[in-house]
C-alpha cells in the first residue's frame, strides 16, 4: 500500500496523453494533406510541423509506458524515499565528501 502524500486514487496520465497525441497526429496529418491538395503550402507545412511534434510526443509517451512502474506507479509500488539532501543539484561536494554548507 502506498503511503505517500498523493491522493488515494491517483493514476498516471500517460494513457490519456497517448490518446490525445495520437488524435492530434491524425488530425495534423489530415490537415497537411488537405492543405497540400488545396494549394496552401504554408498551412500544409504548419500542419506537418505539428504532426512532427505530436509524433515525437507519442514516441516519448509510449517509451515511458513501456518503462513500467517508475513512470506509472500503481497501488503496490511504495513511494520513493526522500533524498534528505543527499543529492546535490550541481554535484558539488567538500573535500571530505560532504555537501557544501553542511556541518560534520
Amino acid at each position: 500500500m502506498r503511503t505517500g502524500n498523493e491522493p488515494l486514487q491517483a493514476r498516471s496520465p500517460l494513457k490519456i496523453r497517448c490518446g490525445l497525441a495520437l488524435w492530434g497526429l491524425l488530425w495534423a496529418i489530415a490537415g497537411a494533406v488537405a492543405f497540400a491538395m488545396a494549394g496552401r503550402p504554408g498551412w500544409a507545412a504548419a500542419c506537418a510541423a505539428l504532426a512532427l511534434v505530436a509524433a515525437t510526443d507519442l514516441v516519448i509517451v509510449i517509451r515511458h509506458i513501456r518503462q513500467g512502474p517508475h513512470y506509472q506507479p500503481g497501488k503496490d509500488i511504495p513511494p520513493y524515499e526522500p533524498d534528505d539532501g543527499r543529492n546535490d543539484v550541481f554535484g558539488r561536494r567538500n573535500a571530505d565528501g560532504r555537501q557544501r554548507h553542511t556541518k560534520p
